[in-house]
C-alpha cells in the first residue's frame, strides 16, 4: 500500500476492524517513512452475475425482474412481498456460487424450487409461465410432480 502523503511503499496495519456488518475491513494504516496516518477499506468484490437468455443474449442478473414475477404469481395469495424478497436473495446467492454466467433455464428451476416449498398456488402459477403451459393436462401433469415431490417419504404401506 503506498502512502497518499509522501508514496512510499512501505506502510503498518495499525488497527483493523469489521464495518459494514461485516461486508468490509476498516484498516488504520501507517507510513514508515513519513509516519503519515490513513484509513483503507477491504471489501469483497462481487463478480458480476450474468444470464444467457435463450436466444443466447447476455444480461445482468437482476433480482427485481424475480420478484416481479414472484408478485404475479402470488397475487392474491397469503405470501408477503419479504418473503418474495427473500426468495430471490436465496436464488441470487445460490447462483453466484454456481459462477459468473447461468443461463436462463437455470434461474427458473432454483426459482421453482424455492416456490415450491413456499407457496403450491403461486409455484403452479410461475411453473405454468415459466414451463409455458398451453393445455390442462400440463397443470395435470404439474400437480402430480408437486404431489409426488411432497409426499412423505419412508411411509409403509404394509
Amino acid at each position: 500500500m503506498h502512502c497518499p502523503s509522501c508514496g512510499f511503499d512501505d506502510t503498518r496495519v495499525i488497527d483493523s476492524r469489521a464495518t459494514d456488518e461485516g461486508t468490509s475491513i476498516r484498516r488504520r494504516r501507517e507510513c514508515a517513512r513519513c509516519r503519515y496516518r490513513f484509513t483503507t477499506y477491504e471489501r469483497i468484490d462481487e463478480v458480476p452475475l450474468v444470464v444467457v437468455k435463450r436466444s443466447g443474449e447476455r444480461e445482468p442478473f437482476d433480482r427485481v425482474k424475480i420478484v416481479a414475477g414472484l408478485q404475479a404469481a402470488a397475487k392474491g395469495r397469503p405470501v408477503s412481498l419479504d418473503k418474495l424478497e427473500a426468495l430471490a436473495a436465496e436464488v441470487e446467492d445460490e447462483l453466484r456460487l454456481v459462477g459468473g454466467d447461468v443461463d436462463s433455464a437455470t434461474v427458473g428451476l432454483a426459482v421453482l424450487d424455492h416456490l415450491r416449498a413456499l407457496d403450491e398456488v403461486a409455484y403452479l402459477r410461475f411453473a405454468s409461465v415459466y414451463k409455458n403451459f398451453d393445455a390442462a393436462a400440463d397443470f395435470r401433469r404439474e400437480l402430480r410432480l408437486l404431489a409426488k415431490s411432497t409426499e412423505p417419504k419412508g411411509h409403509d404401506r404394509t
